[in-house]
């Protein structure tokens, strides 16, 4: 069983890794969170070692994940308060337990870049100080664009985008371990790429805060 875990995580790397792929890059991203949950539910089903391995990254147990999702969302939402009010993100809970907040690209992003704004980083900063209180999860972070330039280039945008969060919230104390990047490009629009006011609904960041459940490990490092 071990090798064929090994050998699963080959093929899915180097699928990835294709060099005449335009998409490799998000797909790597996708790729990487599958096969380490993968191989982390493989261990803690299995593996007497793997029993270690889920110590370490922690599971909150199957009953009380609606109460630890809740107790993160109201301070998320109340850390949070002003920037909902001035629409620059979203908090929703899904009915998998996991939180999703959308960021608009206009306050984190100037037009074509992937570079951070300064002055949203102390929102970002809220952000990470609640994810690190709250170790149980795994943290997706998803770029997507609207349709003005080619599949190729946003593709390549939205990815570098979803790395920036990333590598902040790694900077400000999120272990890499908790983190999965993934470019989507332009091919989840929000709304009608026609207008410009349907065109900002789609230039965004998504952040997913999936529970790592007792049992159920693996799921927590599956792409939303």
């Amino acid at each position: 069983m071990k090798k064929l875990v090994l050998v699963a995580v080959m093929t899915t790397v180097i699928s990835a890794c294709a060099t005449d792929d335009p998409n490799q890059r998000a797909k790597l991203g996708a790729a990487a969170g599958a096969v380490i949950g993968a191989v982390i539910g493989h261990s803690i089903e299995n593996d007497k070692g793997g029993l270690l391995v889920g110590a370490a990254i922690g599971a909150a147990a199957g009953g009380g994940v609606g109460y630890y999702m809740d107790n993160q969302q109201k301070e998320m939402e109340a850390a949070l308060a002003a920037e909902q009010a001035n629409h620059d993100i979203e908090i929703q809970r899904l009915e998998n337990e996991s939180l999703k907040i959308d960021i608009s690209s206009e306050v984190s992003f100037d037009f074509g870049s992937a570079g951070l704004k300064t002055a949203f980083m102390p929102t970002l900063q809220k952000v990470s100080a609640i994810l690190q209180r709250y170790p149980n999860t795994i943290i997706h972070v998803v770029g997507h664009t609207d349709s003005i330039g080619s599949e190729g280039y946003n593709m390549d945008l939205s990815y570098r985008r979803a790395q920036s969060v990333v590598d902040y919230f790694n900077s400000d104390g999120v272990p890499a371990s908790r983190l999965i990047t993934e470019g989507r490009g332009e091919a989840e629009p929000r709304a009608n790429n026609e207008t410009e006011a349907g065109r900002q609904l789609n230039r965004r960041v998504e952040i997913y805060v999936k529970p790592i459940v007792e049992g159920q490990e693996s799921e927590a490092y599956q792409a939303p």
